[in-house]
């Protein structure tokens, strides 16, 4: 039996193109209609094929319908509806295309509201059965994006087929693609990035780990309802703020399941948790001490009952490693204390959390990396405070997961090293850092990234997560200031004994990318003003916000 796939989509567009949307529907049909031997004379693109050289007797060879498949698969991605528009002026985030005749922007349909229901999944299937009725398959089935909105998407793809199902439609199967991920699929394998999206399993661990869209996978095909409170809110494509420009305004606020409750508002870390869960459509309540105070149950259990979250994460704490020699009790209260009783009360919720640890876990005597297995063994207070967390944590129960991180860097705040770094050079001043310990340096936009995937997918224990790499603060400093264009032979290495290499790896998967480009994305976001917020892959997330509308007459043309 033959099984024939295609990729399927539908271009729209304004008045003075329908021309040549009338042309690419057309176009689209025309592998499976030669398959089908619909291509006889009559056929819209009959002559079309004649004059580009095709010979009519070879056209005829497919006129039996001998060739026509036994099951169509459709592959169809949010971006495949397409909207022609000759107002270019509308789009200045697109370059401009034309046909030789006519300028204008190839758009994507979704980001036009006004086009509603006409776009998607469902009109394209029920499209090609109309057309063929042949039993037809989805046979692609992948959002290259954060784990909720791959898991949205296949919720609405599901949903689609049962529907469509119902009417009559003879839909054999959905096929989650690609199962186990691919690389470089974003860019179609024209450039050789290495860039990794995980499909229903990932692969970067030593066996394939079932993600959550596994989880859905497995649920829906065995006929029981899947549920996750990711799916309460709904897919970019469905929220204020995906359109366009021109056609903002006419989107309206959705609806928003339960928040996640973080904790650490004054922090580094919470507020890039909390700056990046909003960004991508996971409602996140962040908290400061007067909201909840760590260091009283009662408190936790006011904000617990007053949020109602679906996850707790816990990004306070003590950070001030030298002063925690000196203020052990107050950095063991808010580090380990605090931490135990936020595990102890989300667990009695029945609620997942999620707490961080350190590097400093361990003294760093070992003479390589870390990973999860090995024993711990902290040579200051601070990792005492952090490895007596990750202990009551562990005692608490519950679904905790805990993720030993180092060495943060991020474009949203400027107590960190690499800033320090910067703004010294920039000053003309000198920098002394140390040779002699090697760290895993973090980009706390990649780390927040990865630890809102894995909660999502449900995990536990304990993760490290930390770019991939090693080096010296000597050599990240001067690493620093080469990619800024800035004087390196200003930074100073400074010995110290014994040599100490706290470096992290993950025996359960290395997540997040190499070192040296998340340091070239936050050399290229702080030199824009730090102002972006940065995707797993480095790639600029532009933020959800309406824009201003622009004249009425020109954003009410004509669509077809």
């Amino acid at each position: 039996e033959l099984v024939q796939t295609e990729d399927l989509g539908r271009v729209f567009s304004t008045r003075p193109l329908a021309y040549q949307a009338r042309h690419e529907n057309a176009r689209r049909w025309l592998s499976l209609d030669l398959l089908a031997g619909r291509v006889v004379p009559g056929h819209e693109l009959y002559h079309f094929l004649v004059d580009a050289g095709i010979g009519e007797a070879e056209l005829a060879a497919f006129a039996d319908g001998a060739a026509a498949p036994d099951l169509i698969g459709i592959n169809h991605y949010l971006t495949s509806d397409r909207f022609l528009d000759h107002r270019l002026g509308l789009y200045p985030e697109l370059a401009p295309g034309g046909n030789g005749r006519d300028r204008y922007v190839d758009a994507e349909a979704v980001r036009v509201p006004r086009l509603g229901r006409e776009v998607g999944l469902g009109p394209r299937l029920r499209e090609a059965w109309v057309r063929y009725q042949i039993p037809l398959a989805v046979t692609e089935v992948h959002h290259g994006c954060t784990r909720e909105e791959q898991l949205r998407w296949f919720a609405d793809a599901w949903e689609t087929a049962r529907a469509l199902r119902a009417e009559g439609v003879e839909l054999r199967a959905l096929t989650l693609w690609a199962l186990f991920g691919n690389v470089d699929w974003r860019s179609l394998i024209t450039r050789e990035e290495g860039a990794y999206d995980p499909g229903a399993f990932d692969i970067r661990a030593p066996a394939p780990r079932p993600t959550a869209l596994a989880k859905a996978a497995a649920a829906y095909a065995r006929g029981k309802p899947f549920d996750h409170p990711v799916l309460s809110t709904p897919g970019w494509w469905r929220r204020r703020g995906h359109s366009y420009g021109w056609c903002a305004q006419r989107t309206s606020p959705a609806k928003e399941g339960r928040p996640l409750l973080i904790t650490g508002a004054t922090g580094t870390l919470g507020g890039a948790l909390a700056r990046i869960a909003n960004h991508r459509g996971l409602p996140a309540r962040l908290t400061g001490r007067a909201e909840l105070d760590l260091g009283d149950e009662r408190s936790i259990a006011e904000a617990i009952a007053r949020v109602r979250p679906w996850a707790v994460v816990n990004a306070a704490g003590y950070v001030r490693t030298a002063d925690a020699e000196r203020e052990p009790e107050a950095c063991m209260a808010a580090n380990a204390t605090g931490a135990g009783r936020l595990a102890r009360a989300a667990a009695a919720h029945g609620l997942p959390f999620v707490t961080f640890s350190s590097d400093l876990v361990f003294d760093g005597l070992h003479g390589r990396p870390y990973g999860e297995s090995d024993r711990p063994g902290p040579a200051c207070v601070y990792g005492h405070s952090k490895l007596s967390a990750e202990r009551l944590t562990g005692a608490a129960g519950g679904e905790a997961l805990i993720v030993r991180t180092a060495a943060f860097f991020g474009p949203w705040d400027r107590y960190n090293f690499a800033w320090a770094v910067l703004e010294a050079l920039r000053r003309g001043e000198p920098v002394s850092a140390s040779a002699t310990e090697i760290v895993s340096p973090t980009f706390v936009p990649d780390l927040c990234h990865a630890v809102l995937d894995l909660l999502i997918d449900g995990e536990t224990g304990i993760w490290h997560l930390a770019n991939r790499g090693a080096l010296s603060w000597f050599d990240f400093a001067r690493t620093i200031a080469e990619g800024a264009g800035l004087d390196a032979s200003l930074i100073f290495a400074r010995e110290m004994r014994p040599l100490r290499n706290t470096a992290l790896v993950s025996e359960r998967g290395m997540l997040l990318r190499p070192l040296d480009q998340a340091i070239a994305s936050y050399l290229d976001d702080v030199g824009a003003g730090g102002a972006r917020t940065v995707s797993p892959d480095g790639a600029d997330i532009a933020a959800e916000e309406e824009a201003s509308p622009v004249e009425p007459v020109q954003a009410e043309a004509e669509l077809v």
